[in-house]
């Protein structure tokens, strides 16, 4: 016996199965679900009790016959990456690896991962930063400290409403400069500092510089969790992510008849992520997604979004989603693209860590 036996402090293997960061289901002989582990229920989209008790292949539906094949061979191991799988409509690419128990025969245990957003999320660390002119940047600032100096001005001679306005020039003027101070940054290794942030205070800024002079046509909506705990951040870089996000919304869904972009804010149960970075594990349980319901991403682009100088618009830069994946690495973040065709609706995820 080891001495964390002897002392009662070995986990129970539910607890076990309960904590690891990725999806894992027990399958019975007769091929049903006996066991759905919370990140399986985080990839999924569904509870366990949606899928314990149910025939493996009724509920999830594989692109490729010969997986679904191989999953009826009781003794079979397999692994196998970058597979098509359909959960209640809705279209996941993951990897999976199937193992058999040898100790109770006919019985299998399944590991799912996302595969699209898995190596992309390995991949932002090992693609080029995005650098920005010196002298660019001091040529911005010259005019910027102009228009925060008007606008201070202003403020002294307006009424109390009007003075919001001008308020709100100052702070974005601040954010834009304190931008180009980051961005003549990005090639460093050094980030920015991070503290506890509300994280609906940040999005409230965000929204109200991104629909201040906006279409009344397009329909926001938001679905927050108020329970939510503060994030750690740094909440300029925070609210420049969520600005950029939200502006590629409303642009999106603007040539939609009925424009709409909705942000939610849930805490994901159990590991969502499990990115290794420096060495050690990192625990994403904050969620933010922007939705839009747009006609979505170019498929020949969808990955590659988030280099630079990579845009679907015609005018852009295709420097936007470059900081933010920037940024969101700065932070221990990360961001992630989906494109649901089904419904017609392009989300953006960022997850965030808690601050302790």
């Amino acid at each position: 016996m080891s001495f964390a036996e002897a002392q009662g402090r070995v986990p129970k293997p539910r607890d076990q199965i309960g904590g690891l960061s990725f999806a894992l289901l027990l399958i019975a002989p007769d091929h049903s679900i006996a066991e759905v582990n919370p990140a399986a229920e985080v990839l999924l989209g569904a509870s366990a009790s949606r899928f314990e008790g149910q025939q493996l292949l009724e509920v999830l539906q594989f692109g490729q016959r010969r997986i679904g094949d191989g999953l009826t061979e009781e003794d079979a191991q397999m692994i196998a990456r970058g597979i098509d799988l359909t959960v209640d409509e809705q279209k996941l690419r993951i990897n999976l690896t199937v193992s058999p128990i040898s100790s109770h025969p006919g019985w299998r245990v399944l590991t799912l991962s996302d595969a699209s957003q898995g190596e992309r999320f390995e991949e932002q660390d090992r693609r080029p930063a995005l650098r920005g002119p010196a002298v660019l940047a001091h040529e911005i600032k010259n005019p910027l400290a102009a228009i925060r100096g008007a606008a201070q001005l202003l403020g002294r001679k307006l009424g109390e409403g009007e003075r919001k306005l001008t308020g709100l020039i100052t702070d974005e003027v601040d954010r834009i400069a304190q931008l180009i101070d980051r961005m003549q940054r990005l090639g460093r290794e050094q980030s920015e500092p991070v503290s506890p942030i509300n994280l609906h205070h940040s999005i409230r800024r965000a929204l109200e510089t991104v629909t201040l002079g906006g279409s009344d046509a397009l329909m926001w909506s938001e679905e927050f969790d108020p329970s939510l705990p503060p994030v750690l951040g740094n909440d300029g870089a925070l609210v420049q992510v969520l600005v950029n996000l939200m502006s590629n919304a409303r642009d999106a869904a603007s040539d939609d008849p009925a424009p709409q972009v909705i942000i939610r804010t849930r805490f994901v149960s159990g590991v969502v992520m499990n990115v290794m970075r420096l060495g050690r594990p990192l625990k994403l349980p904050i969620e933010v997604q922007i939705s839009d319901n747009g006609a979505g991403i170019d498929p020949s682009l969808r990955d590659h979004i988030f280099e630079p100088f990579v845009s679907s618009k015609q005018q852009g830069q295709g420097l936007g989603l470059a900081l933010v994946q920037k940024l969101m690495r700065d932070m221990d973040g990360r961001v992630s693209h989906e494109r649901d065709e089904a419904g017609g609706w392009t989300h953006f995820r960022i997850h965030l860590p808690m601050a302790r």
